[in-house]
């Protein structure tokens, strides 16, 4: 059974009680595929989870952009995995490279997170991805290696984990990883997922594509082989996401 194609929406931190509806409007009134062919997730800002859970259409999931690394007490600030699924939400990301960069959670943070978060029944999009610095010096494949690795020594099953990847130069830069590029990585990610977690983790877990994704470029993303799907930022917000979520038709096809 091939892996069925994900797009997932970050909307990051931004919206207003009203674009918010505006966005649910335009997603619920989209064409798109079945879930048949593709699951869509739709990650909100923590304050307007309840409002677009309660507002989107049926076929449509929500996800948390963050939870807590254990169970909720002292931590000011902070949403617990336990809080999420309290209030119906199925989804979280986790470990994106904003978070990882600006707030400086380590692999070993994110990994812990990861597993917590899976222990109380939620299905994770953990994201690895590497800096222009680390693409340069070649050490691309090392690094989100290592990221993937932190992750993997604390799970026990993949089946609710869909893998990011994201190289961090082409998040919100309008600079996109080339096809090739894109593959390359997605391949080697497959490769450490056999030869690490086995052969049938390798081939049913899905690696999605993060990175400046949008109406223009998804299509050509889309055909390649170990490309399962996207992790839309910016895009996500404007109606162009509608042809993103429509692009699984072109995997479909080849």
């Amino acid at each position: 059974m091939g892996r069925k194609f994900f797009v997932g929406g970050n909307w990051k931190c931004n919206g207003t009680v009203e674009e918010v509806k505006k966005i649910v409007t335009v997603l619920n009134g989209a064409e798109v595929p079945s879930e048949d062919i593709v699951e869509v997730v739709v990650s909100p800002p923590f304050v307007f989870l309840p409002l677009v859970k309660s507002l989107l259409r049926s076929d449509f999931q929500v996800a948390a952009q963050n939870c807590w690394i254990r169970r909720g007490g002292a931590f000011t600030g902070e949403i617990s995995a336990e809080m999420l699924v309290n209030l119906g939400i199925p989804w979280v990301i986790l470990g994106h490279s904003e978070r990882r960069s600006l707030l400086a959670e380590s692999n070993e943070f994110v990994g812990d997170k990861v597993a917590y978060a899976l222990s109380q029944g939620l299905k994770v999009i953990a994201c690895v991805g590497e800096t222009l610095e680390q693409r340069e010096s070649g050490s691309t494949m090392a690094v989100v290696a290592a990221q993937t690795k932190a992750i993997a020594e604390k799970v026990s099953s993949w089946d609710n984990i869909v893998l990011a990847y994201e190289p961090v130069w082409a998040i919100g830069t309008g600079k996109v990883a080339t096809p090739a590029q894109a593959q390359e990585v997605h391949c080697e990610l497959r490769k450490w997922l056999h030869d690490n977690a086995g052969d049938e983790v390798a081939a049913s877990t899905r690696i999605i594509y993060g990175g400046s994704v949008n109406g223009a470029n998804c299509k050509e993303l889309t055909t390649q082989l170990d490309v399962d799907g996207f992790l839309v930022g910016g895009a996500s917000l404007k109606p162009e996401f509608i042809d993103i979520i429509k692009s699984a038709t072109v995997k479909k096809s080849a």
